[in-house]
């Protein structure tokens, strides 16, 4: 009876091994650039741009929350927490137009505001849908921002998808 073969032991490192240094390499590189460097083809203005586009995003957002409370005063005490969050992301992004503390008004651009279903239900579903549509948006352009921005955006991303789902649920 012939012996079997020794069992293969593979010469070089482990697949798992190789995706989780990979991985890491990744994070690091991520977590270690200096958003003012300019590396790998970022330059400050392709930064400055991006930070300005989520700024104007959340005063967008923002908009349509005022339309929404303007056009359903009794949401105002289910969206005031919500609406204040939006536009401390807009501040954080540098939007130094958008204040937690300013009161609904649709009139407050120039641009025309979101029109606004007349059921509250409508209008909650309208308004989750362009947090959730916003987040992912942001979260598409994560790997177009170095560092500190991706950060910021990651973080504003998921609080858009929270409120996403906070709209969603509460409606049901």
């Amino acid at each position: 009876m012939p012996y079997p073969p020794p069992p293969r032991t593979p010469s070089g490192p482990r697949r798992r091994s190789l995706f989780a240094s990979a991985a890491a390499a990744a994070l690091l590189v991520g977590c270690s650039a200096d958003p003012d460097s300019g590396g790998d083809g970022d330059t400050p203005s392709a930064t400055e741009r991006a930070r300005a586009r989520a700024a104007k995003d959340s005063a967008g957002l923002l908009e349509h929350y005022d339309a929404v409370l303007a056009a359903h005063p009794a949401l105002a005490e289910r969206l005031r927490p919500l609406r204040a969050e939006v536009a401390a992301h807009a501040q954080a992004f540098g939007d130094a137009g958008a204040t937690a503390t300013k009161s609904p008004s649709p009139t407050a651009s120039t641009a025309t505001p979101p029109a606004v279903p007349a059921a509250e239900k409508d209008a909650l579903a309208d308004l989750a849908a362009a947090e959730r549509g916003l987040a992912d948006r942001r979260t598409k352009a994560l790997l177009d921002v170095p560092g500190e921005l991706a950060r910021l955006m990651a973080s504003v991303a998921a609080a858009g998808a929270a409120h996403a789902y906070l709209l969603t649920e509460g409606a049901k």
